[in-house]
């Protein structure tokens, strides 16, 4: 048992007691349990840790080698390094952004990746929750489609041994990448098992158009769900690119819409992301920073800075996108999405929570942590951070990182690049 002692909690003090991996209880009168590990956490507020729905997490050590460029060009080359890459390599680059994710806060994340079992064994030995996929890719080859089928059943089974909750999604990459018959054998699959299926969907114009001219006027949304694969089960990443249509389409569908503001900028794919339309229709808007060879970091704290400031610029209007639905968008719908009892502080969820050093400059004023979190400090006040009730951070400090950081040295002298 963990105590965090007088600790501030929606700007006020409390006591929260850690249990087996969960919140067991939130007191805001102090709190003396016996035998407890007690923590004084004064000067400190605490934060849900972040879920972060949309990664491509051992892309962060691709990151700025190939710069200025369209997305498809950006694409292109990106493939033709990534032909190269080996368990080895994806095993280091992903506890490399596992270190980074840490110190940003961030204790869940949504994968789609290449060797997702060497992936997630490099994500569940850094202490946070790893959620990984199988990712279809078959470029419209029919052998190709056909060796994805088997490889795909292969690893499920050998999910069945892993024993986590939620750990484990079917992935379609895109409308352009993956040939109809295996979209609707991923989504078949995926809700046969009760996955999710986790898919870009709508990040370029261009991807718009090219669907269009292929599928008689259909943009993508349209197209998805004439194959009727869209509905709660689905994690579309982007949804930038969308009309009134497509916008009500998602609604209707409950689907699971991740923004990721940093890469659509820097990709120039577009920053005008229909927010309240996507939620007052019925979509579940989370957010994610892609990977970080476009975005070009896993800090969600920047990205949920750069979200609010592109909605309410866009839009005209300083109220756009308040904190609260931020932070929402960051956490607990990420949660929800994936069927995570976490994103929130609340007794029964797991205990993945941040610790926020309140005592600089940026917390001097009488505003709201949440506010002078977002507006005003950057991810290293994020002093210590706990996931699923394990201390993985402690005064910034992350066991093993010099072993981390020699061998990702290594793996990326391997691909020459």
């Amino acid at each position: 048992m963990i105590l965090l002692k007088n600790i501030l909690l929606e700007d006020s003090p409390a006591d929260i007691l850690v249990d087996r991996q969960r919140i067991a209880r939130i007191n805001r009168t102090p709190l003396d349990i016996p035998g407890a590990e007690t923590v004084d956490c004064s000067g400190k507020a605490v934060i849900p840790g972040f879920v972060n729905m949309h990664n491509h997490a051992a892309m962060v050590l691709l990151r700025g080698i190939h710069e200025d460029m369209t997305l498809y060009d950006w694409l292109g080359n990106i493939w033709k390094i990534e032909a190269r890459m080996d368990k080895d390599f994806i095993y280091w680059a992903t506890k490399v952004a596992c270190l980074e994710m840490i110190r940003s806060g961030t204790t869940t994340f949504n994968d789609q990746y290449w060797y997702a079992p060497h992936a997630r064994q490099a994500a569940i030995e850094m202490g946070i929750h790893p959620v990984i996929s199988f990712i279809f890719l078959d470029s419209n080859n029919p052998e190709m489609a056909r060796r994805q089928r088997e490889a795909c059943a292969k690893l499920w089974e050998r999910t069945l041994d892993w024993g986590d909750e939620s750990s484990f999604t079917i992935s379609v990459h895109s409308v352009y990448t993956v040939s109809e018959e295996n979209i609707l054998w991923a989504n078949n699959f995926a809700l046969e098992h009760g996955l999710k299926l986790h898919l870009h969907l709508a990040e370029t114009m261009m991807e718009d158009a090219d669907c269009k001219r292929a599928h008689n006027g259909m943009s993508p949304t349209a197209y998805f769900d004439s194959l009727g694969i869209l509905g709660p089960h689905v994690i579309a990443a982007h949804t930038l690119w969308l009309s009134d249509e497509d916008v009500y389409i998602l609604g209707q569908r409950k689907v699971n819409c991740v923004h990721n503001i940093n890469s659509n900028l820097k990709l120039a794919s577009g920053f005008r992301f229909r927010y309240n339309e996507l939620r007052d229709a019925g979509a579940n808007v989370c957010l994610g920073t892609d990977g970080a060879a476009s975005s070009n970091n896993l800090d969600m704290l920047e990205h949920m800075k750069n979200t609010a400031l592109l909605q309410k610029a866009w839009r005209r209007n300083p109220a756009e996108m308040p904190l609260d639905e931020l932070f929402a968008c960051a956490t607990e719908h990420g949660a929800k999405a994936l069927g995570i009892n976490t994103g929130v502080i609340r007794e029964g969820a797991y205990a993945d929570l941040s610790l926020v050093d309140i005592n600089n400059s940026y917390f001097l004023s009488p505003g709201s942590v949440k506010a002078n979190l977002v507006y005003a400090a950057h991810s290293d006040v994020i002093s210590s951070v706990m996931a699923r009730g394990r201390w993985v951070m402690q005064n910034r400090i992350i066991p093993g990182e010099e072993e981390i950081l020699a061998n990702a040295r290594r793996v990326i002298k391997s691909l020459s690049l």
